[in-house]
C-alpha cells in the first residue's frame, strides 16, 4: 500500500470519528497526533493533515455539492463511512490539482470495498464520477499546498508531530 493511500485511510478514520463524534477534525486529528507521540510512534504523514484540514475547510460545499449530486440520497441517509470517503475524495477531486481525478476516485472507491457495504463502492465511484465531470462548471479553484496549518503551532515554529514531505531524490 502506498504512502498516500495509507494517509488516505488515516484521514478517514479521522473525518469518520469527527463524524461520528459531531467534533471538530482537527480536534480528533490533534489527539491521534498527541496519542502517537506520547506512545513513540512515528509522526503520521502530513498528507493525513492536508486532506483533513482541506475537508474542514471546504466540508459546508463539499457538503452542499454531495447532496446536489447524490440522486434520491440525504447525506444524513447516507452511511457514516460513505460520506466521510466521498468528503475526502470530493476535496482531492475538485481542489487538488496534483491528485489526477481518477486516482483519487480509484482510491475512495477501493477504501469503500474494504470497509462498507457491497452498494457502497458502486455509489462512491458514480457520484464522484459526476463530480470529476461537473468539476469545470462549479468554478472551483484548486488550491495551492503549501504546509497545511495543522501542522504549524501559533508561534510558528516547526510541528515535529507530523512529518514533512521530503523533496525527491534524483
Amino acid at each position: 500500500m502506498s504512502a498516500r493511500s495509507k494517509a488516505r485511510k488515516r484521514a478517514l478514520d479521522v473525518l469518520y470519528e469527527s463524524d461520528m463524534r459531531g467534533t471538530s477534525a482537527s480536534d480528533v486529528l490533534t489527539s491521534q497526533v498527541d496519542r502517537r507521540l506520547e506512545s513513540g510512534d512515528p509522526a503520521l504523514n502530513a498528507y493525513v493533515s492536508e486532506l483533513v484540514e482541506g475537508v474542514q475547510i471546504h466540508r459546508e460545499r463539499i457538503d452542499e455539492l454531495l447532496g446536489t449530486y447524490a440522486m434520491g440520497w440525504t447525506l444524513t441517509r447516507m452511511p457514516a463511512v460513505d460520506r466521510s470517503i466521498l468528503r475526502m475524495a470530493s476535496y482531492e477531486v475538485l481542489w487538488r490539482d496534483d491528485i489526477p481525478d481518477a486516482v483519487a476516485i480509484s482510491e475512495a472507491v477501493a477504501l469503500a470495498q474494504e470497509l462498507s457495504t457491497e452498494e457502497s463502492a458502486t455509489f462512491v465511484n458514480g457520484l464522484l464520477g459526476r463530480l470529476s465531470d461537473v468539476k469545470a462548471r462549479l468554478g472551483i479553484e484548486a488550491e495551492e499546498h503549501a504546509s497545511p496549518r495543522l501542522s504549524m503551532p501559533k508561534d510558528g515554529a516547526a510541528d515535529d508531530r507530523i512529518a514533512r514531505p521530503q523533496p525527491f531524490e534524483t
